[in-house]
């Protein structure tokens, strides 16, 4: 089978992002990233072998000369150490072991922060891509009709979208059905030139069409944070840092990693000021809204000043009710995923993510606003809901 990423560029911009700034505040830690598959899907020994193939494929990938200028010509805020840093970069296969364990798939990375922090986007993709090649097929039939009928998907989200004066991206690269099939959404949605179609979190495809590379930071840039500045107050410590590294720069803060009430604790007014807005990923999107605008107005700040991105899970209509809501209250926008390149009717899509697990030997966790979100070490949860939620100790269950 021929590689399924052909490009270190073919992955969310947020990866870039953080990798930048962990190279210039945290150089020398080491971590761990562990998968998680949500779902009921299972996977078998062809998968298996194969998946094992992508991954040492990933070696022989380089940025070439062509990316290299684009990315310097294009993102102001790639500085020149980094880009040289990116230019020599190359994926190292030792860091990745994956097995089968009662037909269920166990992936763990390991390695320095900086190296490792790349493999998280392209790994899902290609499991994604594995496994609806290998396991899941029935969905493919007549690849010609399935691409007519995702081509009229596409125009059909992308109409009511800009009918109700949506402002989205793409954000769909983790767990696209195919790369061809995010490309075929990007190109019909880009040539529409519409102003509420802001961009896409891939960076190859921004490349490729002339988009806006879109991302700031992830779960993991906490979850980091945590371990290296402190846990109580890791919220603030790392969106701190951030400021330390992009200045103005990527100004939207992700707020769930320890649940929202933990975020809005650290959220002060000099850090809601120099933030542009927040990113919403879990939890009711409308209670969301209600709790961020009421920070802001107790803070003296006018929230139609700001922005909330949200990207929790979303389809048309979702979006479409939270642009209704918000009007007039806050500027929203919207990081659409598996709904523009993976929407197959009967063939759901792997519910799947990879999280960072410990950072020294430090076992790092995700809350969320979302049970069913909440990853790690189940002690190291328990003692994080102690922190967060004065949850006794004694009295957590193990998740």
């Amino acid at each position: 089978m021929r590689p399924i990423i052909n490009s270190i560029l073919d992955s969310d911009m947020y990866k870039f992002t953080m990798q930048q700034a962990v190279l210039e505040l945290f150089p020398n830690e080491n971590v761990s990233y562990r998968f998680k598959n949500r779902g009921k899907q299972r996977f078998n020994v062809r998968f298996l072998e194969l998946l094992k193939e992508q991954i040492d494929y990933m070696s022989q990938l380089a940025l070439t000369h062509y990316e290299y200028s684009w990315i310097k010509g294009n993102i102001p805020f790639f500085k020149p150490m980094y880009l040289e840093y990116l230019r020599n970069y190359r994926f190292n296969p030792n860091e990745v072991e994956c097995y089968l364990c009662d037909n269920d798939l166990v992936v763990n990375i390991q390695g320095s922060w900086h190296s490792t922090i790349l493999w998280e986007v392209p790994l899902m993709a290609m499991i994604s891509e594995l496994y609806f090649k290998t396991m899941d097929t029935e969905w493919a039939g007549d690849m010609e009709t399935v691409m007519d009928n995702q081509t009229s998907l596409a125009y059909e989200k992308h109409g009511r979208l800009i009918a109700a004066r949506c402002t989205y991206a793409d954000f769909s690269t983790r767990r696209r059905r195919s790369f061809a099939n995010q490309e075929n959404f990007l190109r019909i949605v880009s040539s529409s030139k519409d102003i509420y179609f802001v961009g896409t979190s891939n960076v190859f495809f921004a490349m490729q069409f002339g988009l806006k590379p879109i991302g700031t930071m992830a779960h993991e840039w906490f979850m980091g944070n945590s371990v290296l500045e402190g846990l109580r107050h890791a919220n603030y410590r790392a969106l701190d840092n951030w400021i330390r590294v992009y200045g103005a720069d990527l100004g939207i803060a992700l707020t769930d990693t320890y649940g929202s009430e933990a975020f809005f604790a650290n959220f002060n007014k000099r850090l809601a000021r120099d933030y542009d807005g927040v990113r919403h990923d879990s939890g009711d999107p409308l209670e969301f809204a209600d709790k961020v605008i009421n920070h802001y107005n107790k803070l003296g700040i006018n929230p139609r000043t700001k922005v909330i991105i949200f990207s929790d899970g979303l389809n048309v209509d979702k979006a479409i009710e939270i642009k209704e809501y918000c009007e007039g209250k806050i500027q929203c926008s919207f990081g659409i995923g598996t709904h523009f390149s993976n929407d197959f009717e009967g063939s759901p899509a792997l519910n799947m993510v990879i999280k960072l697990w410990d950072v020294n030997g430090v076992p790092v966790v995700k809350l969320s606003d979302n049970p069913i979100k909440v990853m790690g070490d189940p002690d190291a949860v328990a003692v994080a809901k102690w922190t967060f939620f004065d949850e006794p100790l004694l009295a957590i269950n193990r998740v």
